[in-house]
């Protein structure tokens, strides 16, 4: 189920998403200051192509001190609206009862996308 499920995620937009995850990544790791954002944006790059039976979970001994800096200057550089972003793509998938599950994936980004340092796939 989670094979289909991500097949589908990706027919339906989920390669668009991860593809610019990963160009602002790039994009970002251009600059030695950019580096620990381009990081980030790759790792939510990565759990947005295969969304399903993958979380977004804390890392051992997480958050320290370091990741809470870096994610309240995440918040403050306005990498939020990627959260708004996905909030609102969640709320349009559940408008259909197809489209809950697709729906459910993007709260669970909206999530971690407003605090991915400190963070890990599993």
């Amino acid at each position: 189920m989670k094979t289909l499920g991500n097949i589908l995620w990706i027919v339906l937009g989920g390669i668009a998403i991860a593809v610019m995850y990963y160009i602002v990544g790039l994009l970002l790791c251009v600059t030695i200051v950019g580096i620990p954002f381009g990081v980030q944006l790759f790792k939510l790059g990565t759990y947005s192509l295969w969304p399903f039976g993958h979380e977004l979970l804390n890392g051992p001994k997480e958050p320290g001190c370091l990741s809470v800096v870096m994610n309240l200057l995440w918040i403050l550089l306005g990498w939020w609206e990627i959260a708004l972003m996905h909030l609102s793509a969640g709320l349009l998938f559940c408008i259909t009862i197809i489209g809950i599950p697709f729906g459910l994936q993007h709260f669970k980004m909206a999530i971690g996308s407003i605090f991915p340092f400190g963070k890990e796939i599993r």
